[in-house]
């Protein structure tokens, strides 16, 4: 991080973008006849949600040491192998769940290898605009990821387990940017994870934070509604805003617990309302 960065609300744009991305995602699925299923291997009560929580929290643990230990070992092509192979494939999932959103308004005849089709020729683009073009086009391909990925999480899983998923990760992303491996990549370079992070006026982002402030919001907005959702994208830039202002002093701050904390009070409070 540069030493005479100075946080401005024109870092606030990528994140907004990405947010706005995410709920033109969300309005394909509101307005849709699909049925997404829940992504959560427990059962939506305490227990279940603690358990799912738990499950997220290990599976983020676990994917950012293995990139750390591969870059520690300078493993480049297999990071890249790697990382290509989940972007590729999230991409081709997230395309095709969005254009059947999408294509179900209408009868259309053999729609599902139109889907199939047009969803391995949005994958090939986005590949190539993330690995082989140049950085600002896979900045913005990446914001795009996080919002439709982050949409698509917030719409598989169900409140009461996001709101502990949220929570977990909040404090596993407090600790492991100091203490853990989320930090070490930092030192190292996010620059090297292409597809993994964006780069916007001297900060560094890694694609998990927008993908968890698209979740965020689009579960405030499938549970409670605009206004609440509103609500907490507003939080989430205020606590994002707190973030970068701490990144003045530090060099380097954890991402999300400042957007979470902020950001899931409109989606608690409007439990209470109900």
């Amino acid at each position: 991080m540069n030493e005479r960065f100075r946080a401005g609300l024109i870092h606030l744009a990528p994140i907004l973008a990405s947010l706005l991305f995410g709920v033109m995602c969300a309005f394909l699925i509101l307005t849709s006849t699909i049925e997404l299923y829940a992504m959560t291997p427990f059962p939506e009560d305490i227990y279940g949600s603690f358990g799912n929580a738990s499950y997220f929290v290990i599976l983020t643990a676990g994917g950012a040491s293995l990139l750390y230990l591969l870059l520690k070992r300078k493993s480049r092509k297999l990071i890249s192998l790697i990382t290509g192979l989940a972007l590729t494939a999230a991409i081709f999932m997230l395309s095709i769940v969005y254009l059947s959103a999408a294509f179900s308004r209408f009868v259309t005849p053999h729609i599902e290898a139109l889907i199939l089709t047009l969803s391995a020729f949005i994958t090939a683009l986005a590949d190539l605009a993330i690995f082989r073009t140049r950085k600002n086009i896979g900045n913005s391909l990446v914001l795009c990821l996080g919002g439709a990925l982050g949409t698509f999480l917030g719409a598989s899983i169900p409140a009461l387990s996001a709101i502990f998923i949220l929570g977990f990760l909040a404090v596993y992303d407090a600790f492991s940017v100091y203490h853990g491996p989320v930090g070490k990549i930092a030192h190292i370079g996010l620059e090297q994870l292409s597809g993994l992070s964006f780069s916007f006026k001297e900060i560094q982002m890694g694609l998990g934070d927008l993908t968890f402030y698209s979740m965020l919001t689009s579960r405030v907005l499938f549970t409670s509604g605009p206004f609440f959702c509103l609500a907490s994208a507003a939080g989430v830039l205020i606590g994002a805003f707190l973030a970068f202002k701490m990144l003045e002093r530090k060099g380097m701050f954890p991402g999300l617990p400042f957007p979470m904390a902020l950001g899931l009070i409109p989606l608690i409070l409007s439990f209470f309302l109900e």
